[in-house]
């Protein structure tokens, strides 16, 4: 398929899915659905905001991928499944897509300085912001990815977005499932999920997945196929205690145990590696919540949340690629290490309405918080060419307050404002000496307005500013007196700190849920301002290289994003979304002194769609069909160097009898070459380091077969 044919397509399915609500609405009152389109279509439901509700009651642009959407993908993790909402991409240069960017905008990697995530990740209310590694899937109830600012519920970690996971809801009876899992590369995978109301006022449920693969590298130096593994292992426990009338306590405990190889990168540019030295991509992880809500008071609802979180990760690979010997005299080897500790703790308190007051002679629905959290991050690396032992160790304080009202203006229209304040105090120190301690304040918020076309059905518009922290250049400061850097070195003190950015966004939507038509669906138009945008960038000379966070001056994401899932009869099943995205720089200068005036930002690919079907074959049989389609983007915005765009197709054929469900499956079946991430520099000495293309490529050809069991 043609980059033009797949523009085409887009458009068209856009146009389609902007008319065919309106259309619908518009013949309702004359027009009845034959007896076969009459099956009804699940409300969705969404938790990661101050309130549970529907996903068409959101002023604003939110996608739910749904447990089922997951299992038939066979997603085991997010970076299988979010090309399924719009707009939003990853990055790799790990053993997993753990970077995440909603709009064109989120961090592609990480190494000696600590950074300031523009996607907040959240599980089951726990902030795994910057941990992306923990986004398994197992036994999830829905992913939600709210897009554009949500600084007034998540502050300064969600300035582009949040990607919420809820795992499946504690119920109170006994049920669960078994699953087991085979595909190629060497891949199994098992899993248990339990629940029991152990009585009327306590319940519980829990799950232990185990998830093994050997990879999709081969190291020819090694003679091993398993150095880019895969070895995970995830036990979630959540349970409800209904402890009066008035008071309920949730308890969340998560484990991750995760002990990946990390041998991604080839100098020939090919799924063969030559590294003597591979490395790991590992977390080991504690994490823990409790939440309290109480009703007992006459008007309002207080909640209480307190969590904590203990994680210990290494990230390692062979710097050079290669073995001792590949070119004498030419070559260098090296190793590079990187150990980090995380400890935080976060407090909340919300109190919100339980009905509505009367203020300024309007209904009235409000509510305000308080929030603290306290992050420490200790890194020790080990690097072949450090003359001494390294390690820094990075501390950060938030306290913020908020606040939101919503109020009906009239029975059809309604407005809600919010605001939240936070300020941050960083302090940085390290074994070279440096020390910085950042501390400023920052405030974000939201205005929407919201019109009631018919039941379930809204146009809305809403201005959202979301920010995140600034912070010190450490490893630029501490690398300024080394001998291979003079002629940076004037530069790189010029960026020792780099300050907070915002984002203001404004959008215009329409969303509907018609059950009488089988039908959901949402489009929406966006257009943002980054100001004073942080840009990681870097230096290098002679195959070193010292990155450093930047400011542009600002730069604009514009773009328009849609969803439609219809249900025309009892055994068709269509979805699909489309999002559609243009960014650029307005001001961004290089140390070559280029500037990026005009230019896409990283990782932000023009088009983005998912489409396909589920379809009822009769005798227990199911098939479902789905493509995902990805333009070209930058890999970085140091070089101008793009992927290529691509089609996946994937299909699954399910059998279901009694209460087992047997399932045949593949994921880019006709094994399409895509990457995930790239960078541009001489590292083959064979080629006396000359200055190429080297990336990491996306899963190949998958091909599985999973057994569930429920009960």
């Amino acid at each position: 398929m043609t980059i033009s044919k797949v523009s085409s397509a887009v458009c068209t399915a856009l146009a389609l899915s902007t008319f065919v609500p309106f259309a619908l609405n518009a013949q309702e009152s004359t027009e009845q659905h034959s007896e076969q389109s009459t099956t009804s279509i699940e409300r969705i439901l969404i938790i990661g905001d101050f309130r549970a509700r529907g996903v068409e009651d959101v002023a604003g642009s939110v996608s739910v991928l749904q447990g089922e959407d997951l299992r038939a993908r066979e997603a085991d993790h997010l970076e299988n499944a979010l090309i399924m909402a719009p707009n939003v991409n990853l990055a790799s240069g790990a053993s997993r897509g753990s970077f995440f960017q909603i709009r064109g905008i989120g961090e592609r990697s990480q190494f000696v300085d600590p950074i300031n995530p523009s996607v907040g990740l959240m599980i089951d209310g726990i902030n795994y912001s910057g941990i992306g590694s923990a986004g398994t899937l197992f036994d999830i109830g829905q992913v939600e990815v709210f897009r554009g600012p949500q600084s007034t519920r998540y502050g300064a970690d969600a300035m582009a977005g949040v990607i919420y996971l809820g795992s499946e809801p504690v119920e109170f009876m006994t049920s669960g499932q078994v699953e087991a899992l085979w595909a190629n590369y060497n891949t199994y995978a098992a899993g248990v999920a339990l629940q029991h109301g152990f009585s009327d006022q306590f319940a519980m449920r829990g799950s232990l997945y185990s998830f093994v693969s050997d990879g999709f590298q081969e190291n020819i130096f090694l003679d091993r196929n398993d150095t880019q593994n895969k070895d995970e292992l995830t036990l979630r426990l959540n349970s409800t205690w209904l402890v009066s009338d008035d008071l309920t306590l949730d308890f969340t405990y998560h484990r991750f145990d995760i002990d990946n190889g990390y041998d991604a990168w080839s100098l020939d540019g090919n799924r063969q590696t030559l590294s003597d030295t591979p490395g790991r991509d590992t977390l080991d992880s504690h994490a823990g919540r409790i939440a309290a809500n109480y009703s007992g008071n006459d008007g309002y609802v207080v909640q209480l949340m307190t969590s904590a979180l203990w994680a210990k990760s290494e990230y390692s690979y062979d710097e050079d690629w290669a073995f001792e010997g590949i070119r004498p005299g030419w070559e260098y080897n090296s190793f590079d290490a990187y150990f980090r500790d995380r400890e935080q703790v976060e407090l909340e308190g919300r109190v919100l309405s339980d009905r509505p007051i009367d203020l300024f002679g309007l209904e009235t629905e409000w509510l305000y918080g308080v929030y603290y959290q306290t992050r420490r991050q200790d890194l020790d690396r080990e690097y072949t060419y450090l003359s001494a032992p390294f390690a820094s160790r990075y501390d950060s304080d938030r306290t913020a307050a908020y606040a939101e009202l919503q109020q009906q203006l009239s029975e059809r229209l309604q407005l809600t404002y919010g605001l939240r304040w936070e300020r941050y105090a960083n302090d940085y120190a390290d074994t070279r000496g440096i020390t910085a301690e950042p501390t400023d304040s920052a405030w974000g918020g939201r205005l929407s307005l919201e019109y009631a076309v018919a039941p379930m059905r809204q146009l809305y518009a809403t201005a959202t500013r979301g920010f995140k922290a600034g912070g010190v250049n450490g490893e630029a400061l501490g690398r300024v007196e080394d001998r291979n850097l003079e002629d940076h070195r004037e530069f790189l003190e010029s960026r020792a700190t780099f300050a907070p950015e915002y984002l203001t966004s404004v959008e215009l939507g329409y969303k509907a849920f018609l059950p009488e038509h089988s039908l959901q669906f949402q489009v929406n138009a966006f257009y943002s301002w980054r100001d004073d945008m942080q840009v990681n960038a870097y230096v290098e000379r002679d195959g070193v290289f010292v990155t450093y966070m930047d400011n542009a001056s600002d730069g604009t994401n514009y773009g328009v994003e849609a969803s439609v899932n219809y249900v025309p009869t009892d055994w068709v099943r269509w979805f699909a979304s489309v999002g559609l995205l243009e960014t650029q720089f307005n001001d961004l200068v290089l140390r070559d002194g280029t500037n990026l005036r005009g230019r896409s930002q990283a990782h932000a690919p023009r088009y983005q769609a998912h489409v396909g079907g589920d379809f009822e074959l009769g005798g227990g049989f199911t098939l479902r069909v789905e493509m995902d389609a990805r333009d070209r983007f930058y890999y970085s915005n140091t070089h101008d160097q793009e992927s290529s765009p691509y089609q996946l197709l994937h299909a699954r054929l399910t059998y279901r009898v009694s209460d087992w469900e047997l399932s045949l499956w593949a994921r880019n079946i006709l094994d399409e070459d895509y990457t995930t991430r790239g960078f541009f520099f001489g590292n083959d000495p064979r080629k006396d380091y000359a200055p190429e293309t080297y990336v990491q490529w996306g899963e190949p050809r998958r091909i599985g077969l999973t057994a569930r069991y429920r009960f």
